[in-house]
């Protein structure tokens, strides 16, 4: 039987290497991206490779007004979603003190991180209730949050507030769709290097060699998406909410 997953911000960074992680396990790929046509054909060639099917779709979270259609497109292409990545998410406009902190940038952060994040996953959670469940299928939510969602970054506010929003999110997800066997989790990417990260590369390279981190490298996107590949497969089975930290180390206490 066909499963299929949506992966929002499937692009580039995490969403790429997720939705190609779940090709390789057998998913269908409804890959979700904004304004970024050509990395959605490369990936749906790349999946087409893997032998899965990829439909790609140009979507701004943030406009819910579209997103019935969408979901609507993917059902008709690729049958009922099994699993939805919630991975797609913007960083500050700009880094700057906590008392210049301007409308623009926090009203883009909660938009897209938060309330864009959450309408979609309540969309999709409504379709998944509704559905039948598939033989052998296991359904999950997966929100890819940040080590920001636990530690303060007081020169990107907005974004901490938008990731610490949506933890809680994935909790009461977790929650409410556990009776109906749908598995929500998180994972809280610490530093991985993709093109959202690389403009402080040089800071956090110094900072890693200090021994920032437990393991002394970045992160990369598959060390990330084999976390949400390990939830998508069912093989968490007693896991409710609970965020798993892929950081090498970051958040650990240490004396």
């Amino acid at each position: 039987m066909n499963k299929t997953a949506m992966v929002t911000g499937a692009s580039r960074g995490i969403g790429r290497a997720t939705a190609l992680g779940l090709a390789a396990d057998g998913f269908d790929i409804a890959a979700i991206a904004f304004n970024d046509d050509a990395q959605l054909a490369s990936l749906q060639t790349e999946v087409a490779a893997l032998g899965r099917r990829c439909c790609v779709f140009d979507h701004n979270i943030a406009e819910l007004a579209a997103l019935p259609a969408v979901l609507d497109a993917i059902e008709s292409q690729l049958g009922a979603i099994d699993c939805l990545v919630n991975n797609a998410g913007v960083s500050v406009l700009q880094r700057g003190d906590l008392l210049d902190l301007g409308e623009e940038s926090y009203d883009r952060c909660f938009d897209i991180n938060t309330r864009g994040t959450f309408f979609l996953t309540q969309a999709v959670a409504k379709r998944m209730l509704a559905a039948q469940p598939k033989a052998g299928v296991h359904r999950s939510v997966v929100f890819v949050t940040s080590s920001n969602a636990q530690a303060a970054s007081i020169t990107r506010g907005e974004y901490c507030m938008s990731k610490t929003a949506l933890h809680m999110a994935a909790r009461l997800f977790a929650i409410r769709l556990a009776a109906a066997d749908i598995g929500a989790y998180e994972v809280q990417p610490g530093l991985i290097l993709t093109e959202m990260t690389a403009p402080s590369k040089d800071k956090y390279d110094a900072l890693i060699a200090q021994g920032m981190t437990v393991a002394p490298r970045w992160g990369v996107p598959d060390d990330v998406a084999r976390v949400i590949r390990s939830m998508a497969g069912g093989l968490l089975p007693y896991t409710v909410g609970q965020e798993v930290r892929v950081d090498g180390g970051l958040l650990l206490q240490r004396f």
